[in-house]
């Protein structure tokens, strides 16, 4: 339980400066950090259940998904002020690093397969944020 805190906490402290280098209006920053802590927190918790990065990317990004709409609605903002930050602790940079990292040592199937693991990381981002993105138009069109 303390492990999850401190996680917990050190996600939203570094989107919270994360937020502030994107400009993030003030009057958003702990809401932006809250759904990018959140969202790490869902990641952590999913890779203690499922060694899947893909999975633990996909439910990471509906965390953060689902929480900038709610945000953005209460604090009736756009919802990529919430989003662009809440996103960012399953954005898969490690992924991306190894696969050029491997192409300069001239390995190219460890490089082929961390830039696949990178696009299948990023699809399930994508795939997460247009389920909840969809979701939450539907009323709307009723």
């Amino acid at each position: 339980m303390n492990e999850l805190l401190i996680q917990g906490a050190a996600a939203f402290l570094a989107v919270l400066g994360f937020s502030v280098i994107l400009d993030v209006p003030g009057r958003f920053l702990l809401c932006a950090a809250a759904c990018g802590g959140a969202s790490w927190l869902a990641y952590y918790l999913s890779l203690e259940r499922s060694p899947s990065l893909i999975a633990a990317a996909f439910l990471s990004s509906l965390t953060a998904a689902v929480l900038s709409h709610l945000f953005a609605r209460w604090q009736k903002a756009p919802v990529t002020v919430f989003l662009v930050a809440g996103i960012l602790p399953a954005v898969p940079g490690a992924s991306i690093y190894r696969s050029v990292y491997n192409v300069i040592q001239g390995e190219a199937d460890l490089a082929n397969l961390y830039l696949m693991q990178t696009v299948q990381i990023a699809g399930a981002m994508a795939l997460a944020i247009f389920i909840v993105d969809s979701l939450f138009r539907l009323p709307r069109r009723g």
